[in-house]
C-alpha cells in the first residue's frame, strides 16, 4: 500500500524560501509521476509542479523560475523548493503520486503561509 508523508510547511515572510518533502512508501518502480498541488482558501486544488520518469518536470506559470521540483529515487522522496515566496503562494500543498496503474495517492497536505 502506498502512503505519503509530507513535511516542510510553515510561516514565511515574502521573499523567503521553504522546502517541502514528501516521502513515499511502497515500490518506487510502480510510480509513474509525482507532483505537488496547491489549494488556496476558497479555490480549487491546482497543479503546482510535477515530475515524471527521466526527471522531466512541468510547472504552473505562476511558479516558473521560483519553484523547483526534484526527486530522490533512493529515498523515494519528492521535494518542492520554493523560493521568492509571495503572499499569493499561501495554500495547503498536497503531494500526489500516480502509479503506472494510474491509481492516485494523496498526502495529507501541509500549510504554507506567506505573510509579513
Amino acid at each position: 500500500q502506498v502512503q505519503l508523508v509530507e513535511s516542510g510547511g510553515g510561516l514565511v515572510q515574502p521573499g523567503g524560501s521553504l522546502r517541502l518533502s514528501c516521502a513515499v512508501s511502497g515500490n518506487r518502480f510502480s510510480i509513474r509521476s509525482m507532483g505537488w498541488y496547491g489549494q488556496a482558501p476558497g479555490k480549487q486544488r491546482e497543479l503546482v509542479a510535477a515530475i515524471t520518469g527521466g526527471d522531466r518536470s512541468n510547472y504552473a506559470d505562476s511558479v516558473k523560475g521560483r519553484f523547483t521540483i526534484s526527486r530522490d529515487y533512493a529515498k523515494n522522496t519528492v521535494y518542492l523548493q520554493m523560493n521568492s515566496l509571495k503572499p499569493e503562494d499561501t495554500a495547503v500543498y498536497y503531494c500526489k503520486v500516480t502509479l503506472w496503474s494510474f491509481a492516485e495517492h494523496w498526502g495529507q497536505g501541509t500549510q504554507v503561509t506567506v505573510s509579513s
